[in-house]
């Protein structure tokens, strides 16, 4: 008959393994950081778990610094933490610049920023200078 005694301390022990290694990894986002390690992104976990203590979802700034790195610019995960943390729209930013680059438009990181937290839709802003709306109006002058 086995000895209660001698599995109890066993089975505490791993029960408080099992509970500190869910922690971790529910505080970490290991899967976010290997599909960056995968896609050719360099970001640390230290660099995650940072973003987690200053409330900053890792996903929101790491996507599209994956994106960005797809399509040949070169971004700095600090300056796209840094707008996110000052509110603005890291992901239309990042699609802005990639259509600034594909339309052959000078747009830097951080102009594009300033649009962005201007309150004016940075992306839409390049598609307007590639592809201009026309707006017809009444001629002026004629009474009707």
């Amino acid at each position: 008959m086995p000895n209660i005694g001698n599995t109890l301390p066993f089975l505490f022990i791993v029960f408080l393994i099992v509970i500190v290694f869910s922690v971790i990894f529910s505080f970490i986002p290991i899967r976010l950081w290997i599909a960056a390690m995968a896609a050719g992104v360099r970001v640390g976990l230290v660099t995650l778990i940072g973003m987690r203590l200053r409330r900053v979802i890792p996903a929101k700034v790491v996507e599209p610094l994956i994106k960005a790195t797809k399509a040949g610019l070169d971004l700095n995960v600090n300056k796209l933490e840094g707008h996110y943390l000052a509110g603005g729209n890291v992901d239309n930013v990042v699609n802005a610049l990639i259509a600034a680059q594909r339309a052959n438009i000078d747009l830097g990181f951080e102009r594009a920023a300033a649009i962005d937290l201007a309150g004016r839709n940075v992306l839409e802003a390049v598609q307007m200078s590639v592809n201009p709306k026309v707006i017809e109006t009444p001629v002026a002058g004629r009474s009707q």
